[in-house]
């Protein structure tokens, strides 16, 4: 990729990146999106294959979100208009989740916009009155930059060429968490599409419960922080194995069906602990700002919000001419 120059990039295609993406292309506004991930998805991420002949579509990350500021309740209106977004009140009466898969709304959302998928920021630089963007795909420029990644990674990002700021995600502790994706032969004996525990399992959920889901009977089971971090760093088999029978007991069975499909997936910066100052901070001197969950709430509106709060910083500083 050739060296490209932008008016305003964002380094994170997610709900905080592209939220900031929607409300700056609203006022009139072109932004360009890079994101390290092959498409829309980060923490709502959705794993679609085939099993047994059926299409299915695994939430191994968010599991459902909810809308309490009335932005972002409006928002979410429209995803369901849009059919990116349906209720699901096995979460709870106010809860919902994307539709088809957990990130129908991020897809619906990066429509329109120039997102480069698969392009991960490696190196910034202030050069002049822009920044140099080194990926690993190559070199752009831009005169504002917005980062909008998990905590632990804007910090990698913004520690040498903005150290002020790289200090409010250099104070997160974000929570990992192992995800098992499971399906089964025949239907678990529970009443519950979702089981909230205290133990090594803090989450289980019958995928296939949620709206526009492929009937088989598919499961994701998320273990606990603490769990999570016993078994940071092995093999992701002997993880699997280990939450299955976790699972199975919180579950209180005697045993689970035959396995038709099981894996696993980490996430590192599951659930980040939040910076108590601000929902977003912009440099406007400098011409960078950081979005995310971290700075707002550890939620999806949190995210949402956090973006939001970011493009108003940006087009407020547009009114000045030699503002970014």
């Amino acid at each position: 990729m050739e060296t490209t120059h932008h008016d305003i990039l964002i380094i994170g295609a997610g709900m905080a990146g592209l939220s900031c993406a929607r409300h700056l292309a609203d006022a009139g506004l072109a932004p360009v999106l890079i994101d390290k991930g092959r498409g829309p998805g980060g923490r709502m991420a959705s794993r679609r294959m085939t099993i047994a002949g059926a299409d299915i579509s695994f939430d191994h990350g968010a599991q459902y979100f909810t809308a309490r500021d009335p932005a972002f309740r409006a928002a979410v209106a429209a995803w369901e208009e849009a059919g990116a977004a349906a209720p699901w009140p096995d979460a709870g009466d106010k809860a919902f989740v994307g539709t088809p898969g957990m990130n129908g709304p991020l897809k619906t959302m990066a429509q329109g916009f120039d997102v480069r998928w698969g392009v991960r920021a490696t190196q910034l630089a202030r050069e002049g009155t822009s920044w140099r963007v080194t990926t690993d795909a190559g070199e752009i420029t831009a005169r504002c930059v917005v980062v909008a990644v998990p905590a632990e990674q804007a910090h990698d990002l913004l520690a040498a060429a903005a150290p002020e700021l790289a200090a409010l995600p250099a104070a997160v502790t974000s929570a990992p968490c192992w995800a098992v994706l499971v399906a089964f032969a025949e239907p678990l004996p529970l009443t519950e599409a979702c089981l909230r525990r205290d133990g090594p399992i803090s989450w289980a959920a019958r995928n296939a419960a949620k709206p526009q889901r492929a009937p088989l009977e598919t499961w994701v089971i998320h273990a606990s922080p603490a769990r999570s971090r016993e078994v940071l760093d092995m093999p992701r088999d002997a993880v699997a194995a280990l939450l299955l029978e976790d699972f199975r007991t919180a579950a209180g069975l005697a045993c689970l069906p035959e396995l038709v499909h099981c894996d696993a997936h980490r996430w590192l910066y599951a659930l980040p602990g939040v910076v108590a100052a601000e929902p977003a901070r912009f440099d406007a001197a400098a011409g960078i700002g950081i979005a995310g969950d971290y700075l707002h709430s550890p939620r999806v509106e949190g995210a949402w919000l956090s973006g939001r709060k970011l493009a108003n910083a940006i087009l407020h500083e547009r009114v000045a001419p030699q503002a970014c």
